[in-house]
């Protein structure tokens, strides 16, 4: 079986607006995480922890596919616990004066060995609150 997480926001931003908030490293600081060696290009790799000072999950990242204003493709990976991949893919679409964003996380089965920190239950709920909330403030201030 094949565990996605899709979230789907309408944010009252113009697509360039999402764009460079979800490609910024500036900007996804503000609202998303800290990854000081992002930087926009096919192969290109990063890296970052989840918020605070435990630095418990180092996630490693690269890019796969980028469409500007459209799409932005790459791999969701857990080094130090498994050699498993999942892949999330940002997608934007213009509605009307806004943003229609959709973010998919899958393969998330993967992952399932790795615990309860690790279920699609918890993704969803981090997802949620990132493009829901985090993202759709940013770009609306």
């Amino acid at each position: 079986m094949h565990e996605n997480v899709v979230v789907k926001q309408r944010v009252n931003a113009p697509v360039d607006k999402v764009w460079s908030a979800i490609t910024d490293k500036a900007q996804m600081k503000k609202w998303y995480f800290d990854i000081p060696d992002f930087e926009i290009g096919i192969h290109k790799q990063f890296n970052f922890y989840e918020p605070g000072n435990e630095k418990k999950f180092h996630h490693h990242a690269e890019i796969l596919e980028v469409i500007p204003n459209v799409k932005l493709k790459h791999t969701w990976t857990y080094p130090e616990f498994s050699k498993e991949k999942t892949i999330v893919r940002w997608e934007l679409e213009p509605d009307g004066d806004g943003t229609m964003v959709t973010l998919t996380h899958k393969g998330l089965e993967n992952f399932e060995h790795l615990g309860k920190d690790f279920e699609k239950q918890s993704f969803e709920q981090g997802w949620n609150g990132i493009v829901g909330k985090s993202l759709k403030e940013f770009v609306e201030n």
